[in-house]
This record gives structure tokens, sequence and C-alpha cells, in this order.
């Protein structure tokens, strides 16, 4: 699609917020989970089950929304996931038990998830599978200010206003991500009215779009590689407050530091797709992942590593994944156009389902230590690294497309 520089940017800068409303969801609020503990009389173990529950919202939610996608276009079902949202997100302010936070949770996460799967899809739409790796990196600069900015800011509100007040500026984010959407992003999609919404044709559209082995290669490889990110991002908490006793502001800071890595590497993607497909890259940044994540496990069990050195092993794993995240993404992707939306929909499901397991793994087999995280992100890895080799081996390499 042909569009002038300031269009593209434009778009890019709306679909990247609304990819991030649901990262910025889940970063806010970790400083608060001490406060949140003990304002509603119950352990940190147990809050964290509310970023699982939210997990599990947007795993399922997905599915939900994917079909709606390809069936009504992209904006309609998009507007609808906002506003439920919104309105989830208000009522968490006025949580006052922790199963009831458990459960808006929940809810809140149906409604961003419609964000997350339309902004995947509407990238396909709009920029082709070619150049979507590199759309795909670029949102994940916008996607960046969610761990740069959402933990410190919210360490910051927790210490001066409280944690309810964290829900309170998710709900002007919110809002101010939908105004922009309707005034500023165009439906890239037209409705398909020969689309069903029957449960057995939605379930042979989702069928037609796991036939493709490309897909299902590189969905496995970027929901089991991506899980590692949920490891951390519900284990660090307890490790940096608990285990090396940081205060909020600073976990906030470490937090955002770590997140360079993330973010900064995505970029540098961009570039070496100059040169080398996303084929290429994905081999290499995966191997290293899994390389820097057993050494971590071997240093974390032996007790090597005090606050520093987990800060750069953390770093490093987050580079490579900042590598492997956007091409697996765009690779999953680029074997279609009209069942984009279903095939957005499964691989975001997939994501968050495998991530909401490690989160609850994280939470479950917490043992006072860094272990359990560190567990978890190295056995992760180390499948997505296998899916890979196997899956690539066994589907004939002529069957996958889009890799430049």
């Amino acid at each position: 699609m042909t569009m002038t520089r300031r269009t593209y940017i434009t778009y890019v800068l709306i679909l990247g917020l609304l990819t991030a409303l649901a990262p910025f969801s889940i970063d806010m609020y970790l400083p608060g989970f001490g406060e949140i503990a003990r304002s509603l009389g119950t352990s940190v173990a147990r809050v964290a089950l509310s970023l699982s529950s939210f997990f599990v919202g947007i795993s399922l939610g997905q599915l939900l929304y994917g079909p709606l996608l390809d069936r009504y276009g992209r904006k309609k079902p998009l507007y609808a996931g906002l506003v439920l949202y919104l309105v989830a997100t208000f009522v968490c302010m006025q949580a006052k038990d922790m199963d009831t936070l458990i459960i808006l949770r929940f809810i809140q996460a149906v409604g961003s998830c419609a964000a997350t799967v339309a902004a995947m899809a509407m990238v396909r739409d709009l920029f082709g599978a070619k150049e979507s790796a590199r759309v795909f990196s670029l949102l994940l600069l916008v996607l960046g200010a969610s761990p740069m900015i959402a933990p410190t800011a919210g360490g910051y509100i927790v210490a001066e206003w409280g944690w309810r007040v964290i829900f309170l500026v998710l709900l002007i984010l919110g809002a101010l991500i939908t105004l922009m959407t309707v005034f500023f992003l165009p439906e890239s999609y037209p409705a398909d009215t020969n689309f069903s919404l029957k449960p057995l044709p939605i379930l042979r559209n989702f069928l037609s779009v796991l036939r493709e082995p490309q897909f299902v290669v590189y969905m496995l490889v970027y929901a089991l590689a991506f899980a590692g990110l949920f490891a951390y991002v519900s284990g660090s908490p307890l490790v940096f407050m608990d285990v090396f006793h940081v205060d909020k502001k600073t976990y906030g800071w470490i937090f955002a530091g770590l997140s360079v890595a993330f973010i900064g590497l995505s970029q540098f993607n961009s570039l070496l797709l100059r040169r080398y497909s996303s084929q290429q890259i994905i081999r290499v940044a995966l191997t290293g992942q899994v390389v820097i994540s057993i050494v971590f496990l071997i240093g974390s069990i032996a007790g090597w590593y005090g606050l520093g050195y987990t800060i750069v092993m953390l770093f490093v794993f987050l580079a490579c994944l900042g590598f492997t995240n956007p091409n697996a993404a765009a690779l999953s992707l680029a074997p279609f156009s009209k069942n984009a939306g279903s095939a957005s929909a499964l691989l975001g499901a997939t994501q968050m389902g495998v991530g909401a397991l490690a989160s609850v793994g994280v939470s479950v087999w917490s043992n006072g230590t860094a272990t359990p995280m560190v567990a978890i992100i190295a056995v992760t890895s180390v499948l997505a690294l296998g899916v890979l080799v196997v899956g690539f081996r066994v589907a004939a390499p002529r069957a996958f497309r889009g890799s430049t």
C-alpha cells in the first residue's frame, strides 16, 4: 500500500499504542503488588493471580475477536473491545477484595486483546508481507514505552497516591487511544458478509489457518520464546523486591532499564533485515537466547548471581528476544491475506495461553529465589529452538514464504 511518510508514521504510532494497551495494563501495576496485597488482605503470590487471569483473558478473547475482525472489518470489533476495556478498568478502581479484582482483570484483558489482534491484522492489511517485519519492529519502539514508562510511573503512583490511581491512569490512556483510533486510523479490511460466525464455519476457518505449516511452526516459536518474557514479568516483582530488597521506585527503574535491550535490539533488527532474511536472523537470535538462558539457570541454581549479575543476564536474554519476536510474528502471518484476522487471533491466543501457563508456573513454584523464573525462561527457550529446527526440517523449506 502506497502512503506518505507522515501517514506511515501516524499509522505505526496508533497501531503501536493499540498493541501497547495490554502491556501497559500489565506493567503499570507491577510495583503495586505489595500495596495491593496489604490493601486487600492477601499475599503477593495471590495478587500475581490477577496477572495470570489477565493473560488467560487475552488468550481466550483473541479467539473471539479473530472471526469478528474477518466478518465485520477491523474497526467495529475494535471499538467494542475498547469500550469493554474502559468499563472494566473503571470498575477495577472500586475492587474491594482479591477475587473481584482477579475477575475484573480477566474482563479488562478480554477488552484489551481486541486492540492487540486488530493491530496485528491491520499491519498485515496496510503494509503487506515483506514490510510487516519492519513495521513490527517499529511497533516495538512504541510498545517500548510500556516497560520503560509504566512500571516506573506505577512505582511513583503507588508511593504517592495508592494502587487504585493506577487504574485511573489506565482509564485515561485507554480513552485517548480510542479517540485516536476513531479519528486517525482507517478501516483496513471491508466487512465480509460471506464470512460465517456459526461455530462450525469458524472452526473450519481456524483449521484452514492451522493447515499452513509456516504458520504453525512460527506460531509455536513465537509463543514459546515469548513465554520467557511473561515469566520475567510475573517473577520480577518477587525477585527484585523480595529477594534483592529493592524498593518500588528502584524496581521501576530496573524494569525500565532492562526493557532497553528488548526494544533497542528490535530496532536494530530493521537494519539487519536489509541484508539478512527473517529466517536467518531468528535462527541466530534464538540460539543465543537458549545459550544465555541455560547459563542463567545453572548460575541461579548454584547461587552465583547477585543483583548485578541477575540484571546482566536478563538484559542479554531480552536482547536476544528483541530479534526473535518481530521476525517470528512476521513469518507466521506472511502466508495470509484473507484470513489475517483469524491467523492473528490464533497467534495471539497461543502466545498468551503459553504465557499464562508460564506466569502461573512462576507463582505456583515460587520458593523465594529467582530459580523458578529462570527455569521457565530456559525451558521455553529450548522448546522454541527445538520447534524451529524440527519444524523447518519436517515441512519442506519451499513451504516457508515471506522470509525476506
